[in-house]
């Protein structure tokens, strides 16, 4: 029996498992949640000691929870660092999803549930391509080291502590990640470039307490107005962002890069149905793909104060809050960003309210080459899996340690996605496509077992 072979024939085994994964409810931000993130980080050390790794360790940090594992029997063979994390997103808006968020269920071909795609499900692939290479050949054939962590969805603070550590212990020849997706379904794909991202939090204060709008109203600044004012200042009609200086170090694209982007074969029919809006947006003079992946963003992601229960409560609230972050390209500093993002509001905002200004976290973005040997292996061992030469892809998203790994060990960044873009990563019904997840397995054992052969 091959490789393959020897995955099909534990494809249920497979899905059952994930299953399992899927239904601990590791939500990171959420405190009431820390036994469960405690209980998933328990479950991948098992996992890693039944995929072949002698010993696995729960490593505590100040917030949640790291896993390694290091297998290091094949000397004078590459050594990998895989990554990925196993905590997910917060389930909400609850009453959206099809099925609840925390019992996967199979459908149409799909796997829903949180944390399908982003990452449980990707992380999964590459333990059970792990076990597959170890049951059938009694060894992994490469050396291997794996740090799953806790926080990716809150900023990863601990993770890069750890790292700042352990720079000898993590030190590999190239770090992989499946934490990503494909550019479409049929279209495996290797990504060699990632937005960075900043996460902000403000809140306004105009009266010291909740006033009646009758007998106050017409003379009291109103927070909530002013909010709304605010983020509808921060762009332009082309869709610009006018924080002065915010694209002051662009990195702008080749012509041939703009060109190979622009010649993938990106399907915007499916993905305007994926969006489901009435119309479409974006800066001005670039494609859908580039504003996608290549131009720095700024987006409101929640907005509440008042009232907001059921019926009228005539009030003029005391205070105002909004979450909103900022995607970056190469060549952006996130720090600098986050002062002049800080500096453009408060010269916005009117004296009539206070305003409290927090930067949740900073992440850089990456953008690297990808003609190093190892990017040819893992187009080569795509190509088994799925039948189809894999393309190279940038993405809109962020993985800070990507950037953070990269610049610390000067070594290949290897991004294989399985997800799809329009599989609700961080939205309800989030789901995973189960042909990429079942040969992904087959890739990424096919990828571990021919960097075992110099």
């Amino acid at each position: 029996m091959n490789l393959a072979e020897f995955i099909d024939a534990r494809r249920e085994k497979h899905l059952t498992e994930l299953k399992e994964f899927l239904r601990i409810p590791s939500v990171s931000a959420k405190s009431e949640h820390k036994p469960d993130v405690e209980r998933a980080a328990k479950w991948v050390a098992d996992n890693l000691r039944a995929a072949g790794f002698k010993s696995a360790e729960i490593i505590p940090t100040a917030m949640h929870p790291l896993v390694y594992a290091e297998s290091l029997e094949a000397p004078g063979k590459p050594t990998i660092l895989f990554y990925g994390h196993y905590d997910v997103q917060p389930a909400e808006p609850l009453d959206l999803w099809t099925s609840p968020a925390f019992e996967p269920e199979a459908r149409n071909g799909n796997l829903y549930g949180r944390g399908t795609a982003d990452d449980k499900g990707q992380v999964h692939i590459h333990l059970k391509a792990l076990q597959a290479l170890h049951e059938s050949n009694g060894k992994f054939g490469i050396n291997i080291k794996v740090l799953i962590e806790g926080e990716e969805e809150v900023g990863s603070v601990s993770l890069w502590d750890f790292v700042q550590k352990n720079k000898e212990k993590l030190k590999a020849d190239a770090l992989v990640v499946s934490d990503t997706s494909m550019l479409g379904k049929g279209v495996p794909s290797i990504t060699y470039g990632l937005r960075g991202l900043n996460y902000y939090q403000i809140e306004l204060t105009g009266p010291e307490r909740d006033l009646h709008s009758g007998v106050y109203g017409g003379a009291v600044p109103n927070p909530l107005t002013v909010l709304a004012e605010l983020f509808a200042k921060l762009h332009d009609n082309n869709f610009h962002i006018t924080v002065p200086g915010f694209y002051e170090k662009v990195a702008k694209l080749s012509k041939a890069e703009r060109k190979a982007l622009n010649a993938l074969p990106w399907n915007k029919k499916a993905f305007q149905t994926a969006v489901g809006a009435p119309g479409y947006c974006g800066e001005k003079g670039f494609s859908i793909v580039e504003q996608l992946w290549t131009r720095p963003t700024l987006e409101l992601n929640g907005i509440w104060g008042g009232y907001i229960g059921e019926g009228a409560k005539t009030v003029i609230p005391s205070k105002a809050y909004a979450k909103f972050s900022t995607r970056l390209v190469p060549n952006q500093d996130p720090r600098k960003i986050a002062v002049q993002v800080e500096k453009h509001i408060r010269k916005l905002l009117p004296k009539t309210v206070k305003c409290k200004f927090e930067v949740l976290s900073t992440g850089k973005p990456w953008a690297a080459p990808f003609q190093a040997p190892i990017f040819k292996k893992a187009q080569t061992a795509l190509e088994k899996g799925f039948g189809k030469k894999a393309v190279f892809i940038r993405e809109g998203g962020s993985i800070p340690f990507v950037t953070q790994m990269y610049d610390t060990f000067k070594v290949p960044c290897v991004l294989i996605g399985f997800g799809l873009p329009d599989e609700n990563a961080h939205a309800p019904d989030e789901h995973i496509y189960l042909e990429n997840y079942f040969s992904g397995i087959k890739a990424i054992a096919h990828f571990y077992a021919d960097l075992a052969i110099l």
